[in-house]
């Protein structure tokens, strides 16, 4: 039997735990673009249910709010 065929997933066999991102292979003039891309994502694991519960309820006023504004025009003029 060859080396390769082992009942692991080809997942497994990988070593995973010093992996980096994607600053190892950008290059440097691209840095400053990636590093805003990062504190997106950053703010995102860190708040991201808060803010899209906000962001529903805000819409969800908005929506409300252009509904009965369109429900008196309609009934009343």
């Amino acid at each position: 039997m060859s080396a390769g065929s082992s009942d692991e997933p080809p997942e497994e066999m990988v070593d995973t735990e010093n992996v980096g991102g994607l600053e190892e292979i950008l290059p440097p003039h691209l840095m400053p673009i990636w590093s805003r891309v990062q504190l997106i994502q950053d703010f995102r694991s860190t708040h991201g249910k808060t803010y899209i519960s906000i962001m529903e309820a805000i819409i969800a006023i908005i929506l409300t709010v252009g509904y009965l504004y369109w429900l008196t025009l309609y009934f009343g003029g």
